[in-house]
């Protein structure tokens, strides 16, 4: 039998405030345990939670960025469970009149398509805190810094159809919110992470299977190799003559599986109702408005403007855009050289290969944009050739200079393109390589072109790598074929 794939995800993004939702508390991420927990996030008699502002307006500009509905009215209501890091026995979330309605987010696969997925909605809501099992010998630690911090959670319709569109998704929606501002979107420190809800049907069949829910996937990695392990599981299950039962799972990347927490909870197992201590969030066109009119260029707008305006190709294009942090760096370097493709294909190839080798990010890269982008300019104007260019970078990159000015003048590496001076070394070479220029002429003219690269070779060399390799070329061609 054919099996198809239906994969739905909640991705829950930390949002970057200071404080948290509910109170003044800060956000801060590697405080000692339990420092960061003020009284309104432990629940304490006689408190009440104010609404922080600032997550709301990053809420709604999630929302206006996947052209979702932003509805006047949105609704804060308590989901009631009890565990030890929730110490309230409520979380504050969203559940009936959430404050983003139904998006789109565009993701684009491998082969260069795109696909557009359904966001259901989008809510607010506090994190929990935090259980600690690793330190503490049969017992649990429970550190309260994260509880209260400000959530968006995103929800998607079922829209996907295999691991890698599901990891596609889940990129485009870093992409999105780390452009905004609104998250640092750092999964190694739990700002942003998922759950995967994933089932399996029969080819052509409409109804939907019974889904299992892997809780808290961290890494795009991980997102793929859960999926793919749970789908083999619930085929294999179903193939056997089994049900797929509805749970929570967890994944466990050492053991590259999932396994069952516990059976999947209904909505009301956690008796929602509305939050007495917090009023409707009303929000007028104009607030609307404003924060739609001072929204920043989008991944995908920013990567039409590569392509349209810029001339680059699709592949280069969604490179270059994947993070707001290349694309700014990629723009620079293009302002200070001028020169799109040149920019590219240096922010991609050789900036980085370096940054791949040293396990950088491209904000710390030891070669700012400005640098690079100078570096091109010599390169454009014929200051130095290709080969050079690289010993500059390397250089820079080593700290090695302040400026390409600075690196070509010290090491001597300006290009030579008096047309006398190539000809002199060339003139040498030939005088002094008479068994390579009888080979050479005595060769068919088809077979030329691969044997004049010995003496290229030769002259670059007399020239310790500053010759024009196109003069140089030219005038070798000219001089053996006389």
């Amino acid at each position: 039998m054919q099996w198809e794939t239906v994969i739905g995800l909640e991705v829950h993004v930390q949002l970057a405030t200071r404080s948290k939702i509910f109170s003044g508390a800060s956000t801060a991420f590697g405080a000692e345990p339990n420092t960061q927990a003020c009284a309104v996030d432990l629940g304490l008699p006689g408190v009440l939670p104010v609404l922080n502002e600032a997550a709301v307006a990053m809420a709604v500009k999630f929302g206006l960025a996947i052209h979702a509905e932003i509805p006047e009215v949105s609704v804060f209501d308590r989901k009631n469970y009890f565990y030890p890091d929730l110490p309230k026995g409520y979380q504050t979330s969203q559940m009936y009149q959430p404050i983003v309605g139904a998006g789109i987010v565009e993701i684009t696969l491998e082969d260069g398509t795109t696909k557009p997925i359904r966001v259901h909605h989008a809510h607010l809501e506090e994190d929990a805190g935090k259980s600690l099992h690793e330190d503490f010998h049969g017992m649990t630690g429970v550190d309260l810094n994260r509880a209260g911090t400000p959530l968006l959670e995103i929800v998607s319709e079922p829209d996907m159809r295999s691991a890698k569109e599901a990891a596609a998704y889940l990129k485009a929606i870093h992409s999105i919110v780390t452009y905004l501002g609104i998250s640092d979107g750092n999964m190694a420190e739990g700002s942003m992470r998922c759950d995967v809800n994933v089932s399996v049907r029969p080819q052509g069949q409409e109804a939907f299977g019974t889904r299992a829910e892997i809780k808290n996937v961290n890494s795009f990695r991980f997102v793929e190799r859960a999926i793919a392990f749970e789908v083999e599981r619930q085929i294999e299950l179903l193939e056997d003559g089994g049900k797929v039962v509805q749970e929570t799972r967890l994944f466990d990347p050492d053991r590259d599986e999932t396994r069952s927490m516990r059976t999947k909870e209904e909505a009301n197992d956690y008796r929602y109702f509305p939050c007495p201590d917090l009023l409707p969030v009303v929000l007028d066109q104009a607030y609307i408005d404003h924060l739609r009119d001072n929204l920043p260029e989008l991944p995908a707008e920013k990567r039409a403007r590569f392509e349209n305006e810029l001339g680059l190709s699709a592949y280069d294009a969604s490179v270059l855009s994947a993070t707001r942090e290349m694309a700014d760096y990629f723009d620079e370097v293009k302002d200070v050289c001028g020169d799109a493709k040149q920019a590219a294909n240096w922010v991609q190839g050789e900036l980085s290969g370096a940054l791949n080798r040293e396990g950088l990010s491209i904000k710390d890269s030891p070669v700012s944009a400005r640098q690079l982008g100078e570096l091109l300019v010599r390169v454009i104007d014929d200051t130095i050739n290709g080969k050079a260019a690289k010993q500059v970078f390397q250089a820079l990159w080593n700290g090695q200079g302040a400026s390409a000015d600075d690196i070509i003048e010290a090491q001597g590496l300006k290009q030579v393109t008096d047309s006398g001076a190539i000809e002199a070394m060339i003139d040498q070479v030939i005088a002094d390589s008479p068994a390579q220029v009888a080979q050479y002429r005595d060769a068919e003219p088809d077979k030329r072109g691969k044997m004049i690269g010995y003496f290229v070779g030769q002259v670059m060399k007399a020239s310790r790598g500053t010759a024009n390799p196109q003069q140089v070329n030219a005038l070798l061609k000219e001089k053996l074929d006389a």
